[in-house]
């Protein structure tokens, strides 16, 4: 159960394909050692990465998101953790032992070979409280924040909540702390220190680049006056805003696979339509979350993260499509189902 959990922490911070690729080898491990089917552990862990990855700020596609629709990021991390956690226990351990006993993945045979060899490296690994800790201090502080502008009074503790919770000095804070107990205190020189925060920047750029376009295309909707109009139309439909708002997003996610662009483009057509009507900030972080909803589900061909489990697990991609697509398939629906049934209360 703790490593069920483990790696729905160990992905907050970063994309899916590198939390992968960090834990994919005690899936390898587990497996060997008791031999079932790679499945058996790899969809619980990959559901925990996925739900993560699109729920739960501050991964980009959920950070994203909350900069178009100007959603409280308190609010949407505790509805991506209310959503998130049920939709990752009925797509992990339920649906992994299920599709785990039904196909049989074996271990790729180099990577058999290589675990045999033994390495020293993990006894100098940091403790797992300490990476929690690190990890969880941002989100720690954003909430406290969200929480600090309810119950505190205006005066100066309610201005220091505020700016240590405000989303870009939390995060600067968790990377002071990792730069400080993982690199000074464990002998990192400040030329090592540099190449490594340096290489940590680059995959930020598209991220960068690709919010900065979802903005563009939001104020392109609006200028134009086609999200007036699909504003409009939409709000004709009768559709409640949280069922519009994950149907967008689905279309977009199955047209071009990326979960990270369809929750931008998804985000960047309704906001016309949110700004036609006054909602709250919890109404808000529930159209958000079924966003991601939306961007999860029916992940295939046209999806990176399709050959990246594909390729790391050397399955066909039949078997893909049964483990994985199925996998991110539970996850949107269950996450939304979660999503529709609270947006009732918060109406």
């Amino acid at each position: 159960m703790g490593f069920r959990f483990n790696r729905f922490i160990v992905a907050i911070p970063v994309f899916l394909d590198v939390a992968l690729v960090i834990l994919l080898p005690i899936v390898y491990s587990l497996a060997m050692r008791t031999g079932k089917s790679l499945l058996y552990y790899a969809i619980p862990l990959l559901a925990g990465l996925a739900v993560a990855h699109s729920f739960i700020p501050p991964t980009p596609g959920p950070i994203a998101v909350a900069s178009v629709l100007g959603v409280d990021l308190g609010w949407m991390l505790l509805f991506g953790v209310i959503a998130g956690i049920p939709a990752m226990v009925v797509a992990g351990p339920l649906f992994g032992r299920y599709i785990g006993n039904k196909l049989h993945i074996s271990v790729p045979a180099h990577i058999a070979k290589e675990a045999e060899k033994e390495s020293d490296e993990r006894k100098q690994l940091p403790s797992f409280a300490l990476i929690c800790f690190i990890i969880l201090s941002p989100l720690a502080l954003i909430l406290l924040n969200t929480a600090g502008g309810v119950i505190l009074e205006e005066g100066m503790l309610r201005d220091i909540v505020t700016f240590i919770g405000h989303p870009f000095i939390a995060l600067i804070i968790a990377t002071l702390l990792a730069m400080y107990f993982l690199g000074k205190r464990r002998g990192v020189t400040k030329e090592e220190m540099q190449t490594m925060t340096t290489k940590a920047l680059e995959p930020a750029g598209i991220v960068i680049l690709i919010t900065g376009a979802g903005g563009v295309f939001k104020e392109v909707l609006i200028q134009s006056g086609v999200g007036d109009a699909m504003g409009e139309l939409m709000a004709s439909s009768g559709f409640p805003l949280v069922l519009l708002a994950f149907l967008i997003s689905t279309f977009v996610r199955v047209a071009q696979g990326s979960a990270t662009v369809a929750m931008i483009t998804a985000a960047g057509l309704i906001s016309p339509i949110l700004e036609m009507v006054d909602l709250s900030q919890p109404s808000l972080a529930l159209i958000a979350i079924s966003i991601a909803c939306g961007a999860t589900v029916l992940s295939h061909v046209n999806d990176s993260g399709f050959w990246l489990v594909n390729r790391f697990l050397e399955m066909s991609e039949k078997d893909t499509l049964k483990s994985w697509t199925v996998m991110e398939t539970i996850i949107g629906l269950v996450g939304f189902f979660v999503v529709f049934g609270l947006s009732f209360f918060f109406s």
